[in-house]
């Protein structure tokens, strides 16, 4: 019967590892946006850490935007991007689920003291 518990417990844990890192956010994740007429693929890099999640967006000329307050929990992630353009810093707040290779957020960013919403699906880029 010990035997048997035993058993029950260590399959019980195995499979939640599986559900785990099937929905881990590490990695690269990539879609497209369309802005002024012109359609441009952008990346976000992810890693998972325990719940603390780090990560980077490239911008322009290579530069590289680290995320910030990354977390992860039950297959949501939120973060945060700070950029400066012009002078003015731009705050973007993502968040959503990890769905297998599928990376749903919403993304709110306050610009000139207005917020524009958008919703993205990213897709998780395969080594």
């Amino acid at each position: 019967m010990q035997r048997l518990a035993a058993m029950v417990m260590v399959l019980g844990l195995a499979t939640a590892g599986f559900a785990d890192s099937k929905n881990d956010p590490t990695g690269t994740w990539k879609w497209e946006v369309e802005r002024q007429g012109q359609r441009r693929e952008m990346t976000l890099k992810l890693k998972l850490e325990g719940d603390k999640l780090t990560g980077s967006m490239p911008g322009r000329q290579g530069r590289e935007t680290p995320i910030e307050e990354g977390t992860f929990k039950d297959g949501k992630v939120s973060f945060t991007i700070t950029r400066e353009m012009q002078g003015n810093k731009i705050v973007t707040k993502y968040s959503g689920t990890v769905e297998g290779d599928t990376l749903k957020l919403k993304v709110e960013t306050e610009r000139n003291g207005q917020t524009r919403t958008s919703e993205i699906e990213a897709k998780r880029v395969k080594d």
